[in-house]
């Protein structure tokens, strides 16, 4: 066989696997009846075509013919980690021989922190990886120091302050479209905060509206404030709730009831309490297996909880019509049962004092019996209580009031994101840019996260 047809082959069968990259904003897609999807849309794909490393027998050279008759294809996901650069901003100046004095410039573009180093997004990457993903700022720091970027933990914590500071009037608004819904649930938990001076921390409180009409197939978007304060005293509900007019679905908490008072000037709050905080009273008892009463309440308050399961989602008449039916006998039931115990029962006994409970409270009990919007308990809120417990098993504490004040900040529209499935990096990045950049204040609920858009890229 002639040399130059060898030549040939061997070029087009390279003894070296070759790789050749496609990049194609697509989604990883399987052929029809294998492996679906691993990837959304938006991930890159690189394609690898291996050339076999060993030429095939040599054939005469008027036979020479390659054909593909068909190949393997296998998908693995891959990651790059995380990469730093550096954004080198060159202003030239311009001047015309014909006009003395004269220089123009373009002006320096806007930054969250007037001569410092982080752009938007590395200050929304930090504020994203401490309140969405946990991960404490000397976590961080550390993370950073493994590529090679210097930053120490105050420095974070000063980004973290800047970029809190300038969602502020976002997490405002928030606030009030909060207050004007007919519907919110409310809570509080405790924050450890330092306390300079002392040698240790000093005991906070976060205070949590939220609003999720989705069981009832109300169209308000979901939202969850989260607010710090110093105490847990009625002063802390008012500035929470203060002007509030409508359904608070609580605990029992005193001062949620003070909202209530005959000293409130404006129209009065309608409190709905929470049947899983009269459920969990009587949980250790039964599962101890020491107390019948007990395991029977839990019996009696399932079968409230499996007549909303299959109601849930629907609209508020067909829910009231639901519970009027079937929920109102066994909650009526229930009361005669609970009084009926609390008469063989030593009156300074635990399991008096857990019925006692809910016959304290019977009346807010029974508000979602009249109300079909109502939801049975205080879940949704307490459900957005997680992130904040999680995030404080990895910080142990807030570094100071002020600190507290950023975390709540931060969180109300990292949690609301997620309530509203926005992608909180992307969220904060684009928002912080165009508060940066003077957004104005007439058009601030367009940036609420229900309603957010990204920037359109030219």
């Amino acid at each position: 066989m002639p040399g130059a047809v060898v030549a040939q082959i061997a070029r087009r069968w390279q003894v070296c696997a070759s790789q050749v990259f496609a990049w194609r904003c697509a989604a990883l897609r399987a052929p029809s009846g294998k492996t679906p999807a691993i990837a959304p849309a938006f991930v890159p794909i690189v394609e690898a075509t291996m050339i076999p490393a060993r030429p095939p027998p040599l054939p005469a050279p008027s036979q020479v013919v390659e054909i593909e008759i068909g190949h393997d294809e296998s998908q693995r996901l891959d990651v790059i980690p995380v990469q730093y650069r550096v954004i080198v901003t060159r202003r030239p100046k311009y001047a015309c021989r014909a006009c003395e004095g004269v220089v123009c410039q373009a002006p320096a573009p806007a930054r969250l922190i007037e001569g410092g180093i982080p752009t938007e997004a590395l200050v929304a990457n930090v504020m994203v990886s401490r309140f969405a993903d946990h991960q404490p700022l000397y976590r961080q720091a550390q993370i950073m120091a493994r590529q090679g970027v210097l930053i120490d933990r105050a420095t974070l914590a000063f980004w973290v302050g800047y970029g809190a500071a300038e969602m502020a009037p976002v997490v405002r608004r928030l606030k009030e479209i909060m207050l004007s819904s007919a519907r919110i649930f409310a809570d509080e938990t405790t924050m450890k905060v330092l306390d300079p001076g002392r040698g240790h921390t000093k005991q906070g409180y976060f205070w949590v509206a939220a609003r999720d009409d989705r069981a009832c197939g109300g169209a308000d978007p979901p939202a969850v404030i989260y607010q710090y304060a110093t105490g847990r005293a009625k002063r802390h509900a008012d500035a929470l709730l203060g002007g509030y007019r409508g359904i608070v679905q609580c605990d029992g908490y005193n001062a949620y009831k003070q909202l209530t008072g005959p000293a409130r000037e404006d129209a009065p709050i309608t409190l709905a309490f929470c049947w899983s905080h009269v459920r969990r009273g009587f949980y250790d008892p039964a599962k101890s297996g020491t107390s019948p009463t007990a395991a029977e309440a839990l019996v009696r308050i399932a079968a409230l909880y499996r007549i909303e399961t299959e109601i849930r989602g629907k609209d508020p008449a067909t829910r009231l019509a639901k519970r009027q039916e079937l929920s109102r006998p066994l909650v009526t039931d229930l009361r005669v049962w609970f009084e009926a115990q609390l008469k063989t029962l030593p009156a300074r006994s635990p399991m008096a004092e857990v019925i006692r409970y809910p016959l304290n409270h019977w009346h807010g009990l029974e508000q979602f019996l009249a109300d079909g919007s109502i939801e049975i308990d205080n879940n949704t809120v307490e459900r957005c209580m997680r992130p904040i417990k999680l995030s404080k098993k990895n910080a142990l504490f807030a570094g100071s009031d002020e600190g507290a004040e950023n975390w709540a900040a931060a969180a109300s529209l990292i949690e609301t994101c997620k309530l509203n499935n926005v992608n909180p990096q992307t969220y904060f990045t684009d928002l912080l840019t165009r508060l940066v950049n003077g957004w104005p204040q007439a058009k601030i609920d367009e940036l609420m996260p229900w309603c957010w858009k990204p920037t359109a890229t030219p």
